[in-house]
């Protein structure tokens, strides 16, 4: 329980430092409100931040607040494995894109992620980077005629993606007919901006392609596959970059 309680501090504390200095004016009271503690609480979190070196103004009296001084930036951002992983394949996926705007210094954060991986990691990674392609940019029709995939979908894919385990998909074709499908999702590819996962489908015995906004539910399995060889899936991969 203590650790819980602990853990529970330090992801308050770190929201407290990034409120503190994005909102205009924070009082004891609101903050003690919004996180769920008591002000004395929420006094003790105030006083640690300033015994760490947090510059935090007080305004005393009715109406008083607290904030961060201006000038002192929120700092090093920590976060955790996957969302280290999610963030450097995004950045991988944006340099792939070719966009002008706002790349200038995607290469100096990619570094320092990469800089941040034990060497087994980094080597997954890169290996999760090879199963992630970018293609040509989809045509007007289907740009038309996309949606967004519901979250909990993309959060199950995502998931068994990494973890190589197979998925229970419910699946709507063009025509709007469903179909039930166990799939083992070994390459996602970006035909901008929508989405495919590129698989071995259970079903039909042999690889297919899924568009990702048609998976209308999709649930990890415990089941473990094994990557085939690319071979398995050239007619997909043809004509698509692999980011690595």
């Amino acid at each position: 329980m203590a650790r819980t309680n602990s853990n529970e501090r330090l992801k308050r504390l770190e929201l407290l430092a990034v409120q503190l200095k994005q909102d205009e004016l924070c009082t004891v009271k609101g903050l003690a409100r919004q996180h769920g503690v008591s002000e004395r609480t929420i006094t003790r979190d105030l006083l640690l931040m300033r015994e760490q070196g947090m510059p935090i103004d007080a305004d005393r009296g009715r109406g008083g607040g607290v904030r961060l001084a201006r000038n002192w930036g929120v700092g090093r951002i920590n976060l955790t494995y996957p969302e280290a992983v999610d963030l450097l394949i995004s950045i991988a996926v944006a340099e792939q894109m070719n966009s002008p705007m706002f790349l200038a210094s995607l290469g100096t954060v990619r570094r320092q992620l990469v800089a941040s991986f034990s060497p087994d990691k980094r080597d997954k990674v890169n290996r999760l980077k090879s199963r992630i392609l970018i293609g040509v940019t989809a045509s007007t029709f289907v740009q038309a005629n996309v949606a967004t995939p519901p979250s909990r979908v993309v959060q199950s894919l995502h998931q068994a993606f990494i973890d190589q385990r197979t998925l229970a998909i419910k699946y709507q074709v063009e025509g709007g007919a469903t179909s039930e499908r166990l799939i083992d999702p070994h390459y996602l590819l970006l035909n901008y901006p929508v989405w495919y996962v590129i698989a071995f489908d259970h079903l039909r015995d042999s690889p297919r392609t899924f568009r990702c906004d048609r998976i209308l539910a999709a649930e990890q399995t415990e089941t473990r596959f094994r990557l085939l060889p690319k071979e398995a899936f050239q007619q997909s991969l043809d004509g698509n970059t692999v980011l690595i």
